[in-house]
């Protein structure tokens, strides 16, 4: 025979073990286990010394976002680990944390002695989502701080290159890299507390561990499909890849305040329906396996209820949001802009020659496929032709081509396909000796919010 305590069922007279008790309790409980301790030390040390090891690759990582720029400066090292943790490290952190905060008691069958020393389920339900999320608060910034230091130690501290080909100097630079970290707390609380609805729901189900990891992974193959802006916005997870419109001029925050609105959101749901699944299970039932159909009930159905309602909000409210958010006068703008701050700083590389880019008037043409493809939509059949008037010298045009791999989140990658003597190879010969082509291969960013100014 089962029972269910609640909150009313300790004896009378007697009074419930305050929430800080508990917390403490819990959080030295968890920092006592040594894959916590080691989870954290390796928050702090690893991306330093992996940063360091990549930087001295003669091939770098071209395919993450600024990790083709490792070389130029080591502020490019947290945005580059910014775009790993958030597809790999972050949701194995709080599956490892959030995702056994609650599982670990059902595998011990420890319930029953820590609801007679505390007296109250729902103080250890807040004391062990606190303590959670303090051991995530502890080892999140080390990734940031760790790349960042290893990063500076392998190509120094130099300006950073935005997505729109303009120098950030570094104080710039760092205050951005720090405001994205910032911001991508938000998504990781999220996972964090969707680690721990799975760790209340399934009980001493292993699977309860895994459902960070596996949300992420899924999260990552949806945002490769074809699909509204407005869906795309809805998953919590999008902040890991709408950053780069920071690194924009003018700035395009709208995607990123959305993402971090969309993550609080999920978390404040996810954490709920864990709690409220929590305060109705059977705690003296030693065989417990989790709550499947309270699950679907208070777990799935409310957090498939947010993404509906989050995304129709988002399209009615965004007119850009309805579609894909990528055409032809977008990417051709992004790329004429991109041209015409990176064109001086190879000019500059090479001949120490200043230039603007009011002079170069540049502009940009691009189909998809030949011209037999409609010029929207991501793809990496994208190929456009850049033109500019050519400084100091009379009714000259240059010309160079690109092709682009334009991402289904507005990321593209531009890759020069000649003249060689402007994009056609990766090295340019500057005074002190061989540099990067910022025009050889480089990435830019299509705001996808933004209206088409298609006429």
């Amino acid at each position: 025979m089962t029972a269910t305590l609640t909150p009313g069922s300790a004896a009378t007279g007697s009074r419930p073990v305050p929430v800080a008790n508990v917390y403490r309790f819990e959080l030295v409980k968890l920092l006592s286990q040594w894959r916590i301790r080691l989870l954290i030390a390796a928050c702090w040390i690893v991306p330093a010394v992996g940063v360091y090891a990549i930087s001295g690759e003669q091939t770098l990582p071209a395919d993450t976002l600024y990790g083709r720029w490792l070389h130029a400066t080591g502020l490019a090292a947290p945005l580059a680990a910014l775009s790993f943790a958030g597809n790999w490290l972050l949701p194995l952190v709080t599956s490892i944390i959030a995702g056994d905060v609650f599982s670990s008691e059902d595998r011990l069958g420890t319930w029953r002695h820590l609801l007679v020393a505390v007296r109250s389920p729902r103080r250890i339900f807040a004391a062990k989502a606190l303590a959670s999320l303090t051991v995530i608060v502890i080892g999140f910034p080390g990734l940031a701080v760790s790349a960042t230091v290893g990063g500076i130690a392998a190509s120094g501290l130099r300006p950073l290159t935005g997505m729109d080909g303009l120098q950030l100097t570094s104080g710039d630079a760092a205050v951005r890299i720090a405001l994205v970290w910032l911001c991508a707390l938000a998504p990781t609380l999220a996972l964090a507390a969707i680690g721990l609805l799975g760790s209340v729901a399934l009980g001493r189900s292993p699977m309860g561990l895994l459902i960070p990891a596996v949300v992420a992974l899924g999260m990552q193959l949806v945002q490769d499909l074809p699909m509204d802006a407005a869906l795309r916005l809805a998953l919590p997870g999008y902040v890991f890849l709408s950053w780069n419109g920071l690194f924009d001029t003018p700035e395009q925050p709208g995607m990123v305040l959305i993402g971090v609105a969309v993550s609080l959101a999920w978390a404040a749901t996810a954490t709920v329906a864990a709690y409220l699944i929590f305060m109705r299970r059977e705690f003296t039932y030693s065989g417990h396996d989790g709550a499947s159909g309270r699950a679907i009930t208070l777990g799935v159905l409310p957090l498939a209820g947010l993404f509906a309602v989050s995304a129709a909000a988002l399209a009615l409210a965004a007119p850009g949001a309805t579609g894909s958010g990528i055409d032809e006068q977008k990417v051709q703008s992004a790329l004429a802009t991109e041209f015409a701050n990176l064109y001086p700083v190879q000019i500059g590389e090479i001949y120490h020659q200043a230039i603007s880019k009011s002079q170069l008037d540049v502009t940009a043409v691009c189909d998809r496929g030949g011209g037999l493809i409609s010029p929207e939509g991501p793809g990496n059949d994208w190929r456009c032709t850049v033109s500019w008037h050519v400084p100091d010298v009379s009714d000259a045009t240059g010309q160079a081509i690109y092709q682009l791999d334009v991402n289904p989140n507005g990321r593209f990658v531009a890759d020069g396909d000649g003249p060689k003597e402007v994009n056609g190879y990766f090295l340019v010969h500057a005074a002190y000796g061989n540099a990067p082509n910022p025009l050889w291969q480089f990435d830019g960013n299509v705001d996808l919010l933004a209206t088409s100014t298609k006429g």
